[in-house]
């Protein structure tokens, strides 16, 4: 079955919307990048709706991390530490914005979405 991103077919109350057609092809919803920590950095592109491309970052090693002052430096990310979004993510060593990594430098809190920017970029959380 394809994924969509058109609106429910609930309404808040509990009622219910009628559709009134079928999904059509740019209502498609794509899959989550589900961007690993591996020890080497794996890319892929996506064309997108305009003919642009999005870089999804499949496996990723380093961070660039910017500190109080905003000096960013480049760390190798060690570990996911956690991930607010969703706790099983970090088992799996799974990184997604928000999630928090430990690195050399300290723990950093990923600001950058990598499965739609293609880089991880993150700021040291004291």
């Amino acid at each position: 079955m394809a994924r969509s991103q058109e609106r429910p077919r609930r309404k808040a109350s509990g009622g219910r919307y009628h559709s009134f057609r079928t999904k059509k092809r740019h209502e498609l919803a794509g899959f989550p990048a589900q961007t690993k920590l591996e020890a080497a950095e794996k890319q892929k592109t996506r064309r997108v709706r305009g003919g642009s491309r999005k870089y999804i970052l499949l496996e990723a090693k380093q961070i660039s991390v910017a500190d109080a002052k905003g000096k960013v430096t480049k760390a190798e990310i060690l570990n996911v530490v956690g991930n607010p979004a969703n706790p099983h993510l970090v088992r799996r060593n799974i990184i997604t914005k928000g999630a928090v990594v430990e690195t050399k430098l300290g723990k950093a809190r990923v600001t950058s979405r990598p499965g739609q920017h293609g880089i991880v970029n993150g700021i040291l959380v004291a």
